[in-house]
């Protein structure tokens, strides 16, 4: 029995850490779903303290009117005393009684509402503050999620890209030594076209008839020896 125990206390245990490897993956989500509960839940309580609001102008105007009548009967009782009509002066002023007993009570309520309105209005305006208090929370929970998660990706996928940068790096250099090799063979072409261009001038010079100065410099040298020798 206590090997039974013990396992199903493990399998207790293993489902709470499960659990809260669940909240832990959803914090988040969870977070701004719960700002959204609070949210919805304030808009609902503006509501009902918006009919606590009529119905405490509703006592108000009760109050007021009971006020109105209460002096009013007591101008009437004055003027059955005054015409020495003491029975309807006593009519009068029981009346007068029932409606102060009414004005107590609808003052009783009055008070109530209102007093009810001003700690409403408290806990909304200071839940107005916690929740955006929370909004704001939530929008730098989430910009450091983001960010820590760029720094993961960058951290994990460092050798990888480590590689992939040496690779381009390769890449980049076998491109500039064939552009090399291409401007190369280029300048290459380029001065053998004016070596082919000055032969076939010089040749063109020898068919018009035309020496160069290489001939008349060799005979020219040639007559000198020749006069020397003599």
């Amino acid at each position: 029995m206590s090997v039974l125990k013990k396992i199903m206390t493990a399998f207790r245990g293993g489902a709470r850490e499960v659990g809260e490897s669940i909240v832990d993956a959803n914090a988040t989500r969870i977070f701004e779903q719960e700002i959204k509960d609070a949210e919805n839940h304030l808009r609902k309580a503006k509501q009902d303290l918006t009919d606590v609001m009529a119905k405490q102008m509703q006592a108000g105007r009760r109050v007021e009117s009971l006020k109105q009548q209460i002096t009013e009967h007591e101008g009437y009782a004055g003027q059955a005393l005054e015409k020495g009509n003491e029975e309807l002066a006593l009519e009068i002023a029981e009346k007068i009684a029932r409606l102060e007993g009414d004005l107590a009570e609808e003052q009783q309520v009055h008070e109530s509402f209102s007093g009810h309105v001003v700690r409403l209005k408290d806990l909304v305006k200071k839940t107005e503050r916690q929740v955006k208090d929370y909004e704001r929370q939530l929008s730098m929970v989430k910009t450091t999620e983001s960010v820590q998660k760029a720094s993961a990706a960058i951290t994990d996928n460092f050798a990888s890209s480590n590689s992939k940068i040496l690779s381009a790096k390769d890449s980049l250099e076998r491109i500039k030594q064939r552009q090399q090799n291409t401007f190369d063979r280029l300048a290459a072409a380029e001065q053998l076209e004016a070596e082919n261009s000055d032969k076939s001038l010089e040749e063109r010079m020898k068919a018009a008839g035309i020496a160069g100065d290489e001939g008349k410099s060799a005979n020219a040298v040639l007559d000198r020896i020749r006069a020397k020798s003599q």
